[in-house]
Parts: C-alpha cells; structure tokens; sequence
C-alpha cells in the first residue's frame, strides 16, 4: 500500500509578499483544480497550511471565493475531509499527485510517496 509522505511540500511554504498597510497573507501554494463540476483543470486554487492543536490541515482556497478543509492522515489516503457530511476520496495518478474529490470539487496536490514502513518485532 502506498502512504503519503503527507504532502510535505505543502507544508513547506514560504511566506507570500505583503502590500503596504496590509495585513501579511497566509503562506499559500497554488494547485490545479476544477471547482463547481468545472470538466477542466486549472492552476486556479491555493493551499493554505494549518496546524489546530495536533490536526494539521490543507484550507484550499477556490478562485470564487470558496473554501475546503482537509485534513492529513497517515494512513494511505493522503487526506480526508476534515469536516462536513461530504466524505473526500482520494486516487494517486500516475505522475505522482494526489487527486482529491470532494462533492463537484477536485484537486491535485504534488505528494511525496514512500513505501509502508514495516513493524518492528
């Protein structure tokens, strides 16, 4: 089974630039998605890190406004909803990324993937 090594360039962020009497935006990656049934991608969405307590989540902010919360997990998805009743699935494409759907809405986060680490006896 394959496990995310859970998105760590996400996390990574630099802090973007400010304007003058501005307050500084949040560090944000920006992502291919399609939000709203949009049929196609695009390098539309931008991904917000967030760390609540021992929950670290992605916030994907939409071009229109909207917003996803998910949250990370080790577990081989990836990622889940973080809250809400529409549940997240998740697919690894074949170049490496993780494509998420939620509801009408689809991502593509670059991932790192490493193999399941074995139990030790």
């Amino acid at each position: 089974m394959r496990r995310a090594g859970v998105l760590g360039l996400l996390l990574a962020l630099s802090a973007c630039g400010q304007g003058a009497g501005s307050a500084p935006e949040p560090p944000m990656v920006k992502i291919d998605c399609a939000t709203d049934g949009a049929r196609v991608f695009a390098l539309d969405c931008r991904v917000e890190p967030v760390v609540e307590g021992a929950r670290h989540l992605l916030v994907v902010h939409h071009p229109g406004g909207g917003f996803r919360r998910l949250l990370k997990v080790d577990d081989g998805r990836g990622v889940i909803a973080a809250d809400g009743v529409v549940p997240a699935t998740v697919a690894w494409l074949a170049d490496g990324r993780l494509e998420v759907t939620v509801g009408s809405d689809r991502y593509r986060f670059p991932a790192k993937v490493k193999a399941d680490v074995q139990p030790k006896p």
